[in-house]
């Protein structure tokens, strides 16, 4: 194979696995953030700022493996 096909084979891979883990972490950070506002509606508002900040990291994840995707790509 030549470098371009295992420079295009590593980075799918990259966003591949590096995208799997935040989107199941965002899912179960939104699933459990509404089953605890559903035990506890007076607690909506500490929540929800704390679901928002744990989908921000996990979103981070997801674009750190994008770039390591881009620089595997295009170095």
């Amino acid at each position: 194979m030549s470098k371009e096909v295992m420079q295009i084979i590593a980075a799918a891979a990259a966003i591949g696995v590096g995208a799997f883990a935040p989107a199941l972490a965002i899912g179960m950070i939104g699933s459990k953030g509404l089953e605890a506002i559903g035990r506890n509606p007076e607690a909506a508002g500490k929540v929800q700022t704390s679901m928002i900040l744990a989908l921000a990291f996990s979103e981070a994840i997801a674009i750190y493996a994008l770039v390591v995707a881009l620089i595997v790509k295009f170095v």
